[in-house]
């Protein structure tokens, strides 16, 4: 933000004289660096597809549940593949209507709406990708715990069985927990920025 700190600090020593074009120039640049942020918050997520994507290729969930004699499920793991995939594509699809509507808007009311709802967007995209992965890995315990056949002692063992339980819980909070620091450190980050121009916006429009 050092430019437009700059351009702010020029602004007020001309404030008599050229208020009015300052007032666009800020426009300006606080637009183009917000349409920036969308472009990359549309940019990550599409990488992150990708790179899911690739994972899922070197582990093969069907052989997995075959060897777990849970062929029936492979049926309905494909189905919430495919569910998943859709949502996603659909939260993509938002991000891409997002940088396009910022890209093109002409008036600073608008490009504040539009941050607001992209901010919106993508807090809806996180808790999603958090939410899937504590059902993932509770669906993938859950099997492994009553369809696998050396786990059977664990099971008819209460004692045991509940201390299976609470590793179970602390695993997926660690887990859970590393994708929302990620998350938190990719799209946090970039939502902090936009927030700081929809900020810069708001003092504008007054």
């Amino acid at each position: 933000m050092e430019e437009l700190d700059l351009l702010k600090k020029d602004w007020k020593r001309n404030e008599n004289s050229y208020q009015q074009i300052s007032e666009v120039d800020i426009y300006k640049m606080l637009h183009k660096k917000s349409s920036s942020i969308v472009k990359w918050i549309l940019v990550i997520s599409v990488l992150e597809v990708i790179v899911w994507t690739a994972i899922s290729f070197f582990f093969n969930a069907d052989q997995y549940l075959i060897e777990m004699h849970g062929e029936s499920f492979i049926v309905y793991f494909r189905y919430l593949t495919i569910l998943n995939y859709f949502v996603v594509a659909v939260f993509i699809y938002m991000f891409y209507k997002n940088y396009k509507n910022i890209s093109t808007v002409t008036s600073t009311k608008k490009l504040m709406q539009d941050i607001l709802k992209t901010r919106k967007t993508v807090k809806y995209y996180v808790w999603y990708n958090l939410a899937m992965i504590v059902v993932c890995s509770i669906i993938a315990f859950a099997m492994a715990l009553y369809m696998n056949p050396q786990m059977s002692q664990i099971t008819n063992n209460n004692k045991a069985f509940a201390i299976t339980i609470c590793v179970m819980v602390l695993f997926i909070t660690l887990f859970v927990g590393l994708f929302w620091l990620f998350y938190r450190l990719i799209y946090g980050t970039l939502l902090r920025r936009l927030f700081r121009n929809y900020n810069e916006l708001k003092k504008i429009d007054l």
